[in-house]
Parts: structure tokens; sequence; C-alpha cells
């Protein structure tokens, strides 16, 4: 009897197998200059995978065109922000979408990697794009205006985005929890979806070096001996970093040493004066986005790793940590409990006090936790190869005649 790698091998090279000329498909992607980290990396993993393992049917090529900065430069102080979110919607929504249709006749197929970008659909082919819906976040003023209120301007780029979206031939998504919120609104016919669920970068697998990066070793000079808790994330309001905070001074009164450190966000007003309110400053350690590798070597070393946001499209920080074999605090939400199974612990969502009590009891005793073992087991089935065949299944076989 065959291995599942060798099986996998086979399917593979079937895959690979030239019927015909390989189609061109342009991947659309975010422009670098807006730093979405989970995005850029999206898209250079499916470029990678496909370049490797199906160029024989799909010659992929990345498509950006560099963003124009018209007001940034005039603007100063509290005035800059705004100048340069002006020029993020002019590039966003005019330059970007020009510059497409300027070179659509050089490719067959189109890939939109964001669905935030869905307006470029307007400017292709319908028949000929797929774009990836990552989550709804984009279209919530409209699905849910009372939860949560924009300007008119802000409505009427998401009402075009979301029409880019349902013009797709296809709507790829990483998570069923996503496909029922896209099935629920009536946004797409079923028959449009793709499932293909994101990978985990060998990074995150690997045992680590016991040469620590720079960066590392300044955590644990931090914390001298301590044990820490760690959230990987942006600090956008649906991360929850409030009860994160809350949660955080809480258990601080049971375990006075342990500490919190935050990476790859960017503290609000609200959640500095939360800081202060709760006297965590010395508690609290915020580092910028920094390499997988170095991730990884944090997610090892933290006592535990929390999740505490709302709503998720995936949650990559649930499966890396576990990869890493880090226990995993995350909300009771329907997308943690899909992509952590069994291999996570969970809380309900907000409820500071069951988070407190969780938290002390795993810290009193580790077995409550699932083991290692289980933890590194559940995170097989992700990788980024199959995340790129999925894509490519579709494309050759609902888009290529």
């Amino acid at each position: 009897m065959r291995s599942c790698a060798e099986m996998e091998d086979e399917v593979q090279r079937q895959i690979a197998a030239p019927t015909s000329d390989p189609k061109d498909l342009a991947l659309l992607c975010d422009f670098r200059e807006e730093n979405w980290p989970s995005m850029d990396l999206v898209a250079d993993k499916l470029l990678i995978n496909l370049s490797s393992n199906h160029s024989t049917t799909l010659r992929a090529t990345r498509v950006c065109p560099p963003m124009r900065i018209r007001f940034g430069r005039l603007a100063m102080g509290s005035r800059h922000r705004i100048a340069l979110n002006a020029d993020r919607v002019i590039n966003r929504m005019i330059d970007y979408p020009r510059y497409v249709g300027s070179i659509a006749s050089k490719y067959d197929l189109f890939h939109i990697c964001d669905h935030s970008y869905a307006q470029l659909a307007h400017a292709l082919p319908g028949r000929s794009v797929g774009i990836f819906c990552h989550d709804l976040d984009t279209f919530r003023c409209l699905l849910e205006p009372q939860a949560e209120r924009r300007s008119q301007l802000f409505k009427a780029m998401a009402r075009r985005i979301l029409s880019g979206l349902k013009a797709a031939a296809l709507v790829f998504h990483s998570t069923s929890t996503v496909r029922d919120q896209i099935e629920r609104h009536g946004l797409i016919d079923s028959d449009r979806l793709v499932h293909a669920p994101y990978g985990i970068a060998e990074e995150f697998f690997a045992g680590g070096s016991e040469e620590l990066s720079d960066t590392t070793s300044t955590v644990l000079n931090w914390v001298d001996g301590a044990p820490f808790l760690l959230h990987v994330g942006s600090c956008i309001p649906r991360k929850r970093i409030d009860v994160l905070l809350d949660v955080l001074a809480g258990v601080r009164g049971l375990r006075s040493d342990l500490r919190l450190v935050q990476v790859g966000g960017e503290w609000s007003p609200e959640q500095r004066a939360q800081i202060r309110r709760h006297n965590l400053h010395s508690a609290i350690l915020q580092l910028p986005r920094m390499s997988q590798a170095r991730i990884a070597e944090l997610y090892r070393r933290a006592a535990l790793v929390l999740m505490p946001s709302e709503a998720e499209g995936f949650g990559l920080p649930v499966v890396e940590a576990l990869a890493c074999g880090s226990v995993v605090v995350a909300s009771d939400i329907p997308v943690f409990r899909e992509v952590g199974g069994a291999a996570a612990v969970y809380c309900p969502m907000g409820e500071v006090g069951s988070w407190i009590d969780s938290i002390d009891r795993l810290m009193t005793n580790s077995a409550l936790a699932p083991t290692f073992g289980a933890r590194v087991a559940w995170t097989q089935q992700f990788s980024w190869s199959a995340h790129a065949r999925r894509i490519a299944e579709a494309y050759r076989d609902r888009l290529c005649p």
C-alpha cells in the first residue's frame, strides 16, 4: 500500500501534467506600502507554490503597481494620517483599477488576493476573475449597519468593492465559517465558492535553533525568568485588546510576576488609557512586526498564547502557535473552533472572569491543556502547497476551456 506522501506526490504530478499551454494568471496583490503582513504572506505563499508545483498549467505572475503618494508628502502632524488615507483611497479606487485595465489583455486569468481589492474586478473580464474572501469585515457597515456605523463615502466604497466580489467567477474562502457568513447574507452563489484553507510556514514546525535572535534575547532578559503571555496580531477593535488587558490585570492579581508580550500591533489611545488605568506599563512589552522565525521563537517560550478576538476570518496565529507546540487559549467562536479543533483551549468571548480562571488553572497545572503531541499533530493538515493546489484546481477545472 502506498504511503500518504506517495499518494500526495502522485496527485501533484497529475495536476502538473500539461494538457495544453499554461494559462497566464495574474496575482493581483495588496500595495506593499499598506503593510498588511497577513495579506502579503498569503499572496507570497500562493505565488511560490503555484510556481513550484503548477507551472505547467498556470504561469503565475505577481502584479501590483507602486502606490503613488500625493498628499502624504505635504501634510504634517495630525493631518498626515488623513492625507495618507486619501492617498490609499485614490490608489485603490482609481489608480489600481486603471492599471489593471491597461494590462488585462496580457493575462488569461486574474486572482485578486484580497477581497478588499475586489473593485479591481470591474476593470477585468468577469469570467476570468477569482477573488479570495478572507472575511466580511470590509462589508460589515452594509451587512450590519447598526453594529458598524460608517460615513457615506466609506459605504459607497464598500458597495463598489462588494459589487466587484459578486461579479467574480470564483470566490475562495479559508474556513467554512466565512462560507456560512457569505451564504447567510446571500452574497455569492454556492457553486462559485471554493474552500482553500491557509497553510503554516516551515519555521513554525521546525524545532528551532539553540541560538536565539536579538529580539528573543531581549524578551527573555526583560522577563528575567518570569513567565509571559503572548499575543500576536494587530490591535484593531475585533481583536478585543480591551479584554486582553483586563485579563492581564486580573491574572496579575493572582500571579504578580506574569507579563504580556504583544507583537505586531499599535496601541490605540483607548488602549493606552486602559494600560494606565490598570498600571500595567511595567508588565507589558509591545514589539513591532517581525519575521516568522522570530515569532516562532516567542511562541515556543511563551507560557500561553492568547487570542481573545471576537471575529476572525481564519486566525493564523492559532495554528502557527499550535505548530510550535504552544498552549493556545482562544475565544470560543466558530472560526477558532474550526481551525483549532481539540488542540486549543477555549473561553467564552469577552468573559474576563472565565479567562482569568482558565489562565490561572493552566499555569498551575499544564496537564489540563491538550498534550504537546496533540497540538502539533492537529496542525499537520494545514499546508501552503494544499492551499495552492485547491486554487489551481479551481482555475484549471472551472475557468480553463
